[in-house]
């Protein structure tokens, strides 16, 4: 039974558009970017959540609370990936995109599927959950990244969505915990494929930000911004 959620805290993302961004002590324009959300970025990374999940203690229904919302991203990441296809200004970079949309679409997927079963989440729920304030924030913020219909902007939120994710799940060394609901949402984030995507990512956000303008690089960086914001909140939002 789904809770009324609470009021949620706002966490403000500090951005800056300014070209010297990405100067300064030789510092990449993703590399930037994360540092200026630092401390929104560190307490998602640093989240109970996160520590649960590699404990493998998080609650049967704070589980089903994060999954069943997490599933709502699906459809508007995928159109996400459509525009960065559509926008990207090399054929090499929209095979990429095209291959990881594919993943998405199969192995993740495929997980979200089992994961329901183990958790009893009817199909209607899976589908049609109510949807958390956080959520719609996020599935907004991907659909105006959408359609800004320019390549930077597009990178911005998705490079927020699998770099953070791979921030907290890359623990080498660490144990996984038995039950696969767990271990397989770190995998998932901690692969070799999808560290190396990850990677390519950031430097296709850091070759569009040095060939964006001025306004160009403001408007990635707020959105970068905001993404963070929400990913905390996301997370934040699961034990309310």
């Amino acid at each position: 039974m789904a809770r009324r959620p609470k009021r949620m805290r706002s966490y403000s993302p500090r951005t800056s558009g300014r070209r010297s961004m990405a100067n300064h002590s030789g510092q990449t324009f993703s590399d930037a970017l994360k540092q200026a959300n630092a401390e929104n970025w560190n307490a998602a990374r640093q989240h109970r959540f996160v520590e649960e999940i590699f404990a493998g203690s998080v609650p049967a229904d704070i589980m089903r609370r994060y999954l069943t919302q997490d599933y709502q991203f699906i459809d508007g990441f995928v159109a996400l990936l459509g525009m960065a296809i559509a926008t990207a200004d090399r054929y090499e970079s929209r095979i990429r995109f095209a291959q990881f949309a594919a993943m998405i679409t199969s192995d993740e997927n495929t997980y979200f599927q089992r994961g329901f079963d183990a958790l009893g989440v009817a199909e209607a729920e899976r589908r049609q959950p109510a949807i958390a304030a956080p959520t719609a924030r996020f599935q907004a913020l991907m659909r105006e990244a959408a359609q800004t219909r320019d390549y930077a902007c597009c990178l911005a939120v998705l490079t927020v969505a699998e770099w953070l994710y791979l921030d907290w799940a890359d623990r080498p060394g660490a144990v996984l915990p038995t039950d696969f609901i767990h271990a397989e949402w770190i995998t998932l984030h901690n692969n070799d494929g999808f560290r190396a995507f990850v990677i390519w990512l950031r430097g296709e956000l850091d070759r569009a930000g040095a060939d964006a303008d001025e306004t160009g690089r403001a408007a990635a960086a707020s959105l970068f911004g905001r993404a963070v914001a929400l990913e905390r909140a996301f997370f934040d939002h699961i034990y309310l």
